[in-house]
């Protein structure tokens, strides 16, 4: 059977060359970037990949765009700043290649924060599906934090590889707090959308403080070292943060609605 590789894009010079690199023996490579204004389309063409401009449409919608442009028999979804390893290549490739093969595949991620890989608190092995035949999965999930599934008319048997892609989250805090800034961002709006409007000591104060215990302490994260620490902790202010930007959010909502009336 034949694979195609989907990748969506933006600004992706310092990470894209690596991840095409591990992929290349990929039979199509598909990346949609959304505008990118350094060197990632040329570095996306030097490897043969097959490149679309598309405005950005969000993690859920843009994904499932780059996956519908695929032509192969399966479909492999990267980010693009992810990279398989040699073992997971191998794995892919023999999967792939078994007439009874399930009808798709989780990838164990091995994720990198400030270049330490994260083995605790929740973070490995990650395992997301990524590898499907082409038209049996779909994208789904609310931004930033989209997800795969099977459709629901596909036998919904899966496998999960042994070997990882490796995820290299954030190589600093500054890209990391910028980052979470902006997924807060997000998820503030879907807080609001699912009723989330008052301020609430306990989701600004009381989760956060619960969501460090629970990942640093009962899920091993303090094993991890230093860097362990920081993620989680900056994790747990993501958590504050989103909800007291629901609040705002909710209540400049309130008071434009109020002056217009």
């Amino acid at each position: 059977m034949t694979l195609s590789v989907a990748i969506v894009s933006h600004n992706e010079e310092a990470n894209l060359g690596r991840t095409l690199e591990s992929v290349k023996w990929a039979d199509e490579i598909v990346v949609v970037d959304s505008g990118s204004t350094d060197r990632t389309c040329e570095i996306a063409r030097e490897y043969g990949a097959r490149v679309l401009i598309e405005p950005w449409r969000g993690y859920v919608a843009q994904k499932q765009y780059a996956i519908d442009l695929c032509t192969k028999g399966w479909v492999l979804l990267l980010d693009a700043d992810e990279e398989v390893s040699a073992g997971l290549a191998q794995e892919i490739r023999t999967a792939i290649a078994d007439s009874n093969a399930a009808a798709g595949y989780r990838l164990p991620r091995k994720n990198l924060f400030l270049g330490r890989w994260m083995r605790h608190g929740g973070f490995y092995p990650d395992a997301k599906l990524r590898l499907f035949r082409r038209g049996q999965g779909f994208v789904t999930g609310h931004d930033p934090h989209d997800r795969c599934e099977l459709k629901a008319e596909v036998p919904q048997y899966t496998r999960q590889f042994t070997n990882p892609v490796v995820h290299y989250t954030y190589p600093n805090l500054a890209l990391y707090l910028n980052h979470m800034n902006r997924y807060s961002g997000l998820g503030a709006e879907l807080a609001v959308a699912k009723g989330h409007r008052s301020f609430s000591f306990a989701d600004i104060v009381l989760r956060p403080f619960l969501t460090f215990i629970y990942n640093y302490f009962f899920r091993l994260g303090f094993l991890d070292g230093r860097e362990g620490l920081l993620l989680h902790l900056y994790h747990a202010d993501y958590v504050s943060w989103k909800y007291a930007k629901a609040w705002e959010l909710a209540r400049t909502r309130s008071e434009a609605s109020r002056y217009k009336d």
